[in-house]
Order: structure tokens, then sequence, then C-alpha cells
């Protein structure tokens, strides 16, 4: 089984990387699809569902933006919870004020364990569904250092290659709630079990199911390919999608995979990797499409280029920073197992409205959904998320 599974992964992955090593180009068809634009309305009823260690935190913030700028309600963890009720399966009580709000929220983005009939009962019937998808070998390196204290197969190991020697030897079934971070996390982030056995059955109507669930998946892998092709889905605004990274580490930090390792965790979390080679194919398709490759390279061009325009305005390193060097705390984010989540510094000297901005673009996940919570909820007690809510007293 694992040998077919290898051979899968190399045929899909030839595929793939056939097709990303042409050049960029659009065919007559596409110029066809693209001539003249159709015109659209922007979606305003989205549901992001935020996978681990997959840039999501960086597409929430993107989220939260767009909420505030059209006023739109954003479904808030309730009470203290600081997410959807994860790592148990979602319901719709988990959101702050589902009894008196009922099916009248816009965005939903925060993490939670996909639950399609508790979701349907949050959001309205014309809701638009994506994710985020992230290749499983440099996934599971990044799951393995930020969650190394908490997760206890990843304790026993004294690195990331050392555990994937002998994954099951760390891996005990007993602590399995402890140890989703450990194995097929997407998976598991999907609604499924991550220790299903891996048959060719299951997989395939697992795919067919969060197909249709799922209008769209992203692939962090190539973000700012995903970031245009969602701007393009939802009819939303270049300015709507840029961004600054959040919640990355460290270079520091990284640990380097032999060979052997890479192809372990193809194995190991096979059910992980049959969904990203899946959706990743799906992915390109969809962009050449929709956008045409030769577009799309145009488009990603803005999109960096405005990225480094914000980033000169905003930041006094131009450059996320480490936890020691960030000079506000209000913008500390949460600091998690061996890694050293980065952030970032503003400029002194700006002014009131570039000052908010640039504030929206920096505040890691944890800051920002608290706020939020204020705003939507100013009679209940503020969210406790670890540092001093310096932000928010500047936005009040």
């Amino acid at each position: 089984l694992i040998i077919f599974s290898f051979c899968l992964g190399l045929s899909c992955l030839s595929g793939f990387y056939h097709m990303k090593s042409k050049s960029y180009r659009i065919s007559k068809s596409h110029e066809e699809l693209l001539i003249p634009p159709m015109p659209c309305h922007a979606k305003t009823n989205v549901m992001f569902l935020k996978t681990h260690k997959t840039a999501s935190s960086t597409v929430l913030n993107v989220m939260f933006r767009f909420a505030e700028r059209h006023n739109l309600t954003v479904a808030l963890p309730a009470n203290e919870l600081l997410h959807l009720g994860y790592p148990s399966t979602f319901m719709a009580r988990f959101v702050e004020g589902f009894e008196t709000i009922g099916q009248n929220y816009n965005i939903m983005c925060n993490h939670l364990r996909f639950n399609p009939l508790e979701v349907k009962k949050v959001m309205p019937a014309n809701t638009f569904y994506f994710s985020i998808l992230r290749n499983p070998i440099s996934l599971l390196e990044s799951s393995y250092i930020y969650y190394k204290d908490s997760v206890p197969a990843f304790r026993g190991s004294k690195d990331v290659n050392e555990f994937l020697e002998a994954p099951t030897k760390y891996y005990q079934p007993a602590d399995y709630w402890k140890n989703i971070y450990a194995r097929n996390i997407m998976w598991f982030d999907f609604g499924y079990n991550n220790n299903a056995k891996d048959d060719t059955n299951y997989t395939q109507a697992v795919l067919k199911e969060i197909e249709h669930n799922f209008h769209l998946i992203l692939i962090a892998d190539y973000f700012d390919e995903s970031m245009i092709l969602l701007k393009h889905t939802l009819c939303w605004h270049l300015d709507d999608v840029i961004y600054f990274k959040l919640n990355s580490r460290s270079q520091d930090t990284v640990q380097t995979l032999t060979p052997e390792s890479e192809e372990q965790i193809k194995a190991w979390c096979s059910l992980d990797w049959k969904l990203y080679l899946h959706f990743n194919q799906s992915f390109w398709r969809r962009i050449e499409e929709t956008i045409g490759l030769e577009m799309l390279e145009k488009e990603v061009n803005h999109l960096r280029t405005r990225q480094k325009e914000l980033m000169e305005t905003c930041l006094s390193e131009q450059e996320a920073v480490r936890e020691d060097h960030i000079r506000n705390k209000a913008f500390l984010p949460f600091q998690s197992g061996a890694a050293n989540i980065l952030g970032y510094n503003l400029k002194q000297d700006l002014d009131n409205t570039t000052l908010r901005t640039c504030q929206k673009m920096v505040i890691p996940e944890l800051q920002y959904m608290s706020y939020l919570y204020a705003v939507q909820h100013p009679h209940k007690k503020r969210k406790v998320v670890g540092s001093p809510l310096l932000w928010t007293s500047l936005q009040e």
C-alpha cells in the first residue's frame, strides 16, 4: 500500500511539476474567457476553514480586515473560547451570540474542526466556502517545531528526523487526542479521522465530499498565486488580499529533513499527501481555466509591488523581527514550542489613517480576534489572550 501511495504521489507530482515548469502563457480559449471581463459583485458571505500550519493566520488577517472594511459580522468564539471549539467537532453554539443572531453572520474564519451541518446553521445559504492546504512534508516539520512541547509523539524524540525514523514508536494510540498534530492534521481539520486506513475507495469518497462542500481550495506553497485566485473568485480588490506574512518563524528553528524523512512523511501522512496532490492539481487547473497563466504572472507582480509599497510605508525594519525585538508588546504573537514566531515594528511617525491601516496589517490573530469581539459584543467580558491589548485602546 505504501509503495502504491508513493508511486501515486510520484505520478501526480510529475504532472504537477510539468505544469509548473512551463512558462506562463495564455491560450486563445483563456483570452476569450477574459475578454470582455464579466461584471461581478463582491462576495461578502464567506466561510474560511482555517487549517493548521498552512499560512492560514495570514488569510485570517485578510478576512478580518475585509470584514471591518465592509462592516460585516464575524462568527467569533463564544465566551472565553479562543477557537470555535477546536479540536472538538464544530457546533453552532460555539459561536458568540448564535442563539440571538441566528443565520446572520457574514464571515467565519477562526479555527474549527469542520462540521458542515452545524456550520450551515450559522452561515447563510449563499456562503462561499474555501480553505487552504500545504505540502505535508514542510507542514509536518513545521508542526513538529511548533507543537514540540505539547504533543506526546514529538516530545519523545530529539528532532523531526528521529521521529520519522519510527513514528509508531512515539505515536501511541492512547494519546490520540493529544497527537492530532503529528499525523494527517489537514485531514483532521476537514472533519475526518486522521488515523483512518488509507483505502482508495475511502480516500476518493472524502475528496469528492470536500469538493462538494468547498468552492475553492488554495495552496500555501503558492500563496501569492492563491491570493490572486481568491481575489478573482470573490470579486474583491487587490488591497483586499494584500498581506504581511503572519505567524511565521525564524529560519534558525527550521530543521532540515533527510530524503528518507521526506519519503516517510508521504507514507506516514498519506491521507494528507493524497489530499494535497488532488487539490494542488485542481488549483492550477482552476487558474488556467479562469485567470490564465499570463494574467496570473502580471497580477502576482502587482500584488508584490503593492506589498513592498506598504512595507516601506509601515515597517521600520522592512521585514519581520524576532519576538525579543518587537517594541510594542501589543503586536507580540503567541509563542509555541521551539519556534520563534516573528512579528513587526511600525514606523513612529505615521499619520492616524496610515497608522490604523498598518496596525491591522501586523496585529496577531488572537489580539485581532479579541478586538473584534469587543467591538461586536461590547457588553461581554473581553477575551484574555496573554498580552496587553494596547492596540485596542489605540483604536478607541
